[in-house]
């Protein structure tokens, strides 16, 4: 089963598990979801945003304004 299959079946399994498995649950990965995750310790992250950065200032992505990234939307 692939890890995004399995994410599934858990989330669908959340929504319908009584208050006490729920609170069984959190209590073994509270720790876990309380250690904060920097983004710029993530090695994959900042080269990412570093890639996308020399992409916009060599030119070779083209880029929309917020303005008209606000306007796009509301026309939909």
């Amino acid at each position: 089963m692939t890890t995004a299959a399995i994410r599934e079946k858990l989330h669908e399994y959340i929504n319908i598990a009584d208050d006490k498995k729920i609170e069984e649950m959190y209590t073994m990965v509270e720790r876990e979801i309380a250690e904060k995750y920097d983004l710029w310790e993530d090695e994959e992250f900042v080269n990412e945003v570093n890639d996308r950065i020399k992409n916009f200032e060599s030119g070779n992505v083209v880029c929309s304004t917020w303005d008209e990234v606000k306007l796009k939307a509301k026309s939909k």
